[in-house]
């Protein structure tokens, strides 16, 4: 049964979707305190200040996304999306403790990091496609758009939370902790899942056992020019522009000499401008190649403007338009590609998507990060600026260009 909600809201009158997001909000506060404290601890306890060592760990985070694309995406369409979600789960919560432990004992050392972070990337990988396509089966296609939007909302007003708890938790009783609370926090998501109403779930269509897995995703997206021109813009900004751990720490350390705690603030401001932005996509329609156009815009813009921030709180409110505009875009990347492909095809879709977005990040964090060393933070953050701009001119080049709509 069905609760009456406003429109912004209305996905909520899912009572499996009510479940999904409450326990989400408290696992995503969790996340959010390991990645700030996680970043705080390679750069100034690990390492001494070195941003390419943080660019490895993101590469390692994000790699599996790339190695295991030929499978996460159908077993997103072949098994059964619930169980393998708790499973996954529950891996990346174990994994944390076991980081948390190893960090609060004192015996953990960089390779450490670097072997947790590529395990919980795997783990994440496989968890990512499913995560998005059962919100579809959660509330259905009519109500799609506005679920992705309001799951992100969730992980931001947990954003807003997280890296400021953390910044205080560190200074107080060490990084360790930040870690082993994030790990208990999937509980709640796994506490939630198990007191779903199974029948109440929407079932897509499952792949055949004899589908073509990967490959079979990339000919049908690749086929889309207007799914093609999405991929080419994920690429561009998901390589060289969402670095923001590269981007904040090194900006917060090595030009605004900040403190901890101060460093958590700037990742909770940004979550500010994510959290408008995911509000503003819940109360609107299905978004268009027109308006990804403008979000990677103004992702260039923001980019520029923190580049040229000549102070700590300047450089804060660049990173508002930042968030806005990577929320509206990659929002709108889930829903127009998700929207646009069979329900058979959608993990894999889902999966190519991640895989583009983030399998990048192998490439591009160490490449941002030895900028940064070399250069200063300011030219990374100029590297961002150029991929959202490119990214930008691959949208209007494909809306204005020969044979748009086709793909409709």
């Amino acid at each position: 049964m069905r609760v009456g909600y406003p429109r912004t809201w209305r996905s909520l009158g899912s009572f499996n979707f009510r479940l999904w997001t409450a326990g989400g909000l408290i696992s995503n506060v969790g996340t959010w305190m390991q990645r700030v404290a996680q970043d705080w601890l390679v750069l100034t306890q690990l390492t001494h200040h070195d941003a390419s060592a943080l660019g490895i760990v993101m590469g390692l985070q994000f790699a599996p996304q790339l190695l295991f694309l030929p499978w996460t995406g159908l077993a997103a369409d072949r098994l059964n999306q619930r169980k393998l979600l708790m499973v996954t789960q529950g891996t990346m919560g174990v994994l944390a403790v076991m980081l948390g432990v190893l960090t609060i004992a004192g015996a953990i050392q960089l390779w450490h990091v670097y072997v947790f972070t590529f395990l919980s990337g795997s783990a994440a990988a496989l968890d990512a496609p499913v995560r998005q396509t059962f919100v579809a089966e959660m509330v259905g296609d009519e109500d799609l758009t506005n679920a992705v939007a309001l799951n992100s909302t969730s992980f931001n007003a947990a954003r807003m939370i997280g890296p400021a708890a953390a910044g205080l938790l560190i200074a107080k009783v060490g990084i360790g902790w930040a870690f082993l609370l994030n790990g208990i926090s999937f509980g709640a998501v796994l506490i939630s899942m198990s007191f779903f109403r199974v029948s109440e779930l929407r079932a897509s269509a499952r792949a055949h056992r004899n589908s073509s897995g990967f490959l079979e995703g990339f000919h049908y997206v690749w086929g889309k020019p207007d799914l093609r021109a999405i991929l080419i813009m994920l690429f561009l900004i998901g390589t060289f522009g969402l670095n923001f751990p590269i981007f904040i720490s090194t900006m917060a350390v090595n030009v605004f000499h900040s403190d901890a705690g101060a460093f958590g603030l700037l990742s909770s401001i940004m979550a500010v401008g994510t959290l408008c932005g995911a509000l503003f996509a819940a109360g609107r329609e299905r978004p268009s190649l027109a308006k990804l156009a403008a979000g990677a815009g103004v992702f260039g813009l923001g980019c520029t403007l923190a580049a040229l921030a000549p102070g700590y709180w300047w450089f804060a409110a660049s990173l508002v338009v930042i968030g806005a505009a990577a929320l509206t875009f990659t929002n709108g990347t889930n829903s127009v590609m998700q929207l646009a492909a069979e329900p058979a095809m959608r993990g894999r879709v889902m999966a190519l998507r991640i895989g583009v977005a983030l399998g990048g990040t192998p490439i591009g964090a160490p490449i941002v990060g030895w900028v940064a060393n070399q250069f200063g933070p300011r030219w990374a953050l100029g590297i961002g600026a150029a991929a959202g701009f490119a990214a930008a001119l691959a949208a209007i080049n494909r809306c204005v260009g020969p044979g748009r709509g086709a793909s409709k």
